[in-house]
């Protein structure tokens, strides 16, 4: 049997995709309240559960069901060039996936049921018989609860785990900022469809570019987006933050600009929102964090 070179593995588990949860993981610590520099050793487990486990795991799971469609759109990946042969992409989807779930226990209960909750999305987001990628409105709510919510959270319940010494449940501002973030990402994750038009479409993937067209897709991508953050921002003025809530007003103000000269263009001008008002979006998932240091309820 032929073995995929590590470099290969590198490129399957797509390390440029980890930075989202990680950064959602992250501000999940920050949002929790608890002193940083004691528990570092957790705050690393976590980064690295978060990332280069789920996130990877995703990553092959979905590479391996997609190989179909990679043929077409992206040629040159591991499994569809054949430089990770045979089914050694499902199997390493398989090791990813009991290899993370392995890390969560030992990071406690609600970590593991976190992490349990996105690997079973992860799955059922590429594979059949759920597949829910054929449909945009789902297959997108799938990767943005796990990237961004459940990674919230899970960052959240590992501070509080390794401060209480007991399993600990963040309260509830942290998982109702969490899922508006969640819901947010939706938007990003359909910016995203924007450079698998046609692969989609000979496929049969129903992704919002395709079932609405780019115009009618763009469009509410960026009310995805934009709509949590004003709630965030509401929430943040009701929970006495107002500095914080001013500074994410601003970024979000500057996002509207910026997406009102997406709408011209949005198939070919996909890729610059994404570097620019993306990196607006989760800027602004940090200044809320660190207002739900100081937030009681």
């Amino acid at each position: 049997m032929a073995y995929p070179k590590p470099s290969a593995v590198v490129e399957l588990l797509k390390p440029i995709t980890w930075f989202p949860p990680m950064w959602a993981f992250a501000c999940g610590v920050v949002s929790s309240g608890m002193p940083l520099q004691a528990h570092w050793l957790f705050i690393v487990a976590g980064i690295i559960l978060a990332g280069p486990m789920v996130c990877a795991t995703s990553q092959a799971v979905n590479d391996w069901f997609d190989r179909h469609v990679d043929k077409i759109n992206e040629p040159n990946r591991p499994i569809p060039s054949g430089r990770v042969p045979g089914r050694w992409g499902l199997y390493i989807a398989i090791i990813w996936t009991l290899l993370s779930l392995l890390l969560a226990a030992v990071l406690g209960p609600v970590v593991l049921v976190a992490t349990v909750i996105g690997l079973a999305l992860a799955w059922a987001y590429s594979a059949p018989p759920f597949r829910l990628k054929r449909n945009g409105w789902w297959g997108n709510s799938a990767v943005a609860i796990s990237y961004e919510g459940l990674a919230w959270v899970t960052g959240a319940a590992v501070m509080l785990t390794a401060a209480l010494g007991t399993a600990g449940m963040p309260g509830w501002p942290i998982l109702l900022v969490a899922f508006l973030y969640s819901a947010g990402a939706h938007g990003i994750m359909t910016l995203n469809d924007f450079k698998s038009i046609e692969g989609d479409t000979r496929m049969g993937l129903g992704s919002l570019p395709v079932r609405l067209g780019p115009e009618k897709a763009g469009i509410v991508a960026c009310f995805a987006m934009a709509i949590p953050q004003i709630v965030v921002v509401g929430l943040l003025f009701y929970w006495h933050q107002p500095v914080h809530a001013a500074a994410v007003a601003a970024l979000l103000a500057v996002q509207a600009v910026l997406m009102v000269r997406l709408l011209r263009q949005p198939r070919e001008l996909a890729p610059w929102y994404n570097a620019t008002g993306v990196s607006l979006y989760v800027l602004g998932m940090m200044v809320t964090a660190f207002a739900l240091r100081n937030v009681v309820v």
